[in-house]
């Protein structure tokens, strides 16, 4: 099982990339995501059944902690701090960078279902299995990611 676990290394990279938007964060979020796992996978007594969809759920977990871990410190620090003035905004170039700035202002749970299905490749069914979701729900979610993603690049109009 731990040896399969170097195998998915790129799927779960890539999928922390997307959630992260960041190589550096992503690659803290796999870490504590698979040290996460090796703890579970030693304390299971019965084998995962689909490992991969197992690890892609401890790196959505372990990222959605991390969001409101930063929020409740956020908050505390607004109290203490104002907000600095925001930089102006600078058009990037080329379509990828679009896409991909596009992909981080997707609302996070709408994100990792464009991604699960979209860039992963999984079903909607998989991938409402890793978010613990309905499939009606991850299908909603995955349409109205891919309507905002239209709307930010131009696509459409909202």
């Amino acid at each position: 099982m731990r040896g399969a676990l170097a195998g998915l290394l790129p799927d779960l990279r890539a999928f922390a990339r997307f959630l992260c938007g960041s190589a550096q964060e992503a690659d803290d979020l796999v870490q504590e995501s698979l040290a996460r796992t090796l703890r579970s996978l030693d304390a299971r007594e019965e084998p995962v059944e689909d490992l991969r969809a197992w690890c892609l759920a401890t790196i959505r977990n372990t990222f959605h902690e991390g969001l409101r871990a930063r929020k409740r410190e956020q908050a505390r620090l607004q109290q203490v701090v104002p907000d600095p003035p925001s930089p102006p905004p600078q058009e990037t170039p080329g379509q990828i960078r679009d896409l991909a700035q596009a992909l981080k202002e997707l609302p996070p749970l709408l994100r990792e279902a464009v991604i699960l299905v979209g860039a992963q490749g999984m079903s909607h069914q998989q991938a409402a299995a890793i978010c613990k979701v309905p499939v009606g729900t991850m299908k909603a979610r995955v349409s109205r990611a891919r309507k905002l993603l239209a709307v930010a690049l131009g696509r459409v109009t909202a």
